[in-house]
Order: C-alpha cells, then structure tokens, then sequence
C-alpha cells in the first residue's frame, strides 16, 4: 500500500509517519512538506511540494490514500495568505484526489469546526459544523467541512474520512506550538509549578486534548479500514480550570473573559503575541465532543491521558524541546529573535 501524507513534517505528521511506518500493510510513503526534513524512516520518501501552488496530480498518483494534515496557522494578521494555503491549497489537493483516482481520503478536520455548543454534555459527529466566524481558522475548517458534504456524493469512489481530534500535544511539539501561540516574549523555562500560583477560571475554559502518538494511531486505522465519515478524537479527562490547577498545585482565580481578551487583543494589535483574540473567543466556546465512535468503529483506544499529554507538552516547553523537522525545530535565542524580525503574527 502507498500512502501519500501532506504536512508531514509538523506535529501530528511526524506522528503520523511513524504509525505508517510501524504499519505491515504499507509499503510505501510519500511525505510532502514545504521544506526539507532532517529524518527518515524506512519506506518514506520526502518531497519538497506546497498544496497552494505546486502541480499535486503526479504526487498523488498511485497513492491507495492520501492523509491531507497540511495546515497554516500563521499569518493571523494576513488571513488571506492562510485562506490560499489551507481551504484552496485543499480544494486543489481534494480535486487532485479525484483526477488521479485515488480511492480513499483522509482529512484533518478538527474540533475547531464545530459550531459552539454545549460544554456540560457531549456531541457526537452529527454537531454542526459552521465553526466560529471570527476567527481564520475555525472558519477555514468550516468552510472545508462545506466542501466535502459535497464533495462526497458527487465523488462516490472516493472513501473519505474527516479526523476531527481535540488538542494535540506531544513533547517535540512545544517549540513549534509557542511559536505559533504564544511568541517569542513567553519564557518556557519559567511554565513549572513553582512560578505559577493561580490558574486564571475562564468562563468557557473547558477542552479535550489528545496525545499526537494517540491521535496518529487513528489516522492509521482510518487509513487502513473500510470506514468513511467523521470521528471525533480525544483523551480522557476533559481540562478544566481545576485540572490545570491540580497539573501545577495552582489556586484557581475566577475571572471575567474580558479580563483575559483584552490584554490578548492589546498585545496581537501589538504584533506581542501570534493568537488572536478571535481564537481565543472560539476555544471558549468549544462544545466536548462525544468519542464513541471512533471506539467502536475504529476500536481507538488513547494510550496516554489528555493531562500526561499536557504534561508531556509542558515539559517540552520548558527544555526548549523539538526535533529535526523545520516546524519542529527546538528553541533557540537566535529563533526567537528571527521571529521578532519578522513580525509577530505577521508572516508565515
């Protein structure tokens, strides 16, 4: 089997090559980055290819499935630069799927597309998915959900499947995952429980995460099962204020959202920090996803909990942690000022 995996140089991808690689059903893997990779693994191929621009009919050609992971968080300042990469870099990869029939899609959608909903129950994958319009990236997801409800019927032979999985950490994932949230001016040295004595108790502060080992574990069996449609992912338990504050032996302070977004808002108007107070406002509203069915039809079971996959972020975060992938490349002084240069939030 030849699978085809885009974005495979960032955090989930890196974890997703190595699920395939582990796989006895595939042969081969092609993965595509828009720049080089230090690493290999056996059966992997890396080319150099931007879903936006480059020509994806030969890339795909062959592939029994293709794992669409490519994805542009930054410039949130520029949404038009991140809407040609992600929802029309998709559209053209999708298309491409079709052209070369290729006979199964897997996408990474994400809780993020969901519409607001409720945080004290639970949606399963029927929830819509019209995202938070005021944010780029909760409405890229969206529109790209759009695009497959149609998609799918007028592709009949086309088996596709849309991952839509929680947070996502890993350990080589901290460096990568300040610089796309936080910038340059959070020390992450200084995130340890010794100096943080209150966790801020946001109305709305509730999400699942998943550990990326975890998450990539599914797309392998999405890949590799006669299964189409969506499936929700994410470890138990969900966070909550008081888990984080139990992570660190924190109190928890109960605070206003405006308490929180204005600063944000003051300090991205201030290129300070990368995250917008859009997203922001949609992580609040974020309803908990209901994980049945990626249990029983993907018999997905997390290895780790989503608190050891925060845990395992966060102790990446303080040693600068990373790996040998462009996306993935560990903290350094020198980074940090390259992304001040360049503007913060600003460029890609």
């Amino acid at each position: 089997m030849k699978v085809v995996v885009t974005g495979g140089s960032g955090n989930v991808g890196t974890s997703v090559l190595d699920a395939l690689a582990d796989a006895a059903e595939v042969d081969e893997i092609v993965a595509l980055a828009r720049r080089e990779a230090g690493w290999t693994k056996p059966g992997l191929r890396w080319v150099r290819a931007d879903v936006s621009t480059d020509d994806l009919g030969p890339l795909v050609r062959g592939a029994d499935v293709v794992i669409h992971l490519a994805w542009l968080f930054q410039p949130t300042h520029d949404p038009v630069v991140t809407w040609r990469e992600n929802v029309l870099g998709g559209i053209r990869l999708f298309e491409a799927v079709v052209e070369e029939k290729v006979p199964a899609l897997v996408y990474a959608s994400s809780v993020g597309a969901y519409s607001p909903g409720p945080q004290e129950s639970r949606v399963d994958e029927s929830w819509p998915t019209d995202g938070w319009p005021g944010a780029a990236y909760t409405r890229e997801k969206a529109y790209l959900e759009r695009y497959l409800d149609a998609y799918e019927p007028r592709n009949p032979g086309v088996r596709v499947v849309r991952l839509r999985p929680g947070f996502v950490f890993k350990r080589e994932s901290a460096s990568q995952q300040r610089r796309l949230f936080a910038g340059p001016f959070v020390p992450g040295a200084l995130v340890r429980p010794s100096l943080l004595p209150v966790i801020p108790d946001v109305p709305g502060l509730r999400f699942q995460a998943v550990h990326s080992a975890d998450l990539a574990d599914a797309y392998r069996r999405a890949a590799l099962r006669e299964v189409r449609g969506a499936f929700n992912i994410a470890a138990e338990p969900v966070i909550d204020a008081s888990t984080l504050a139990g992570m660190f032996g924190a109190r928890r302070v109960s605070l206003p959202r405006w308490a929180l977004r204005g600063p944000l808002s003051a300090a991205w108007r201030a290129h300070l920090v990368p995250a917008s107070p859009g997203l922001f406002d949609a992580v609040l509203r974020l309803p908990i996803m209901d994980t049945t069915r990626a249990r029983t039809e993907l018999d997905w079971t997390p290895r780790h909990s989503a608190t050891d996959a925060i845990g395992e972020f966060l102790s990446g975060l303080r040693a600068g942690a990373g790996t040998s992938t462009a996306p993935l490349a560990p903290d350094s002084a020198s980074g940090r000022l390259h992304e001040v240069k360049t503007g913060v939030g600003s460029r890609p």
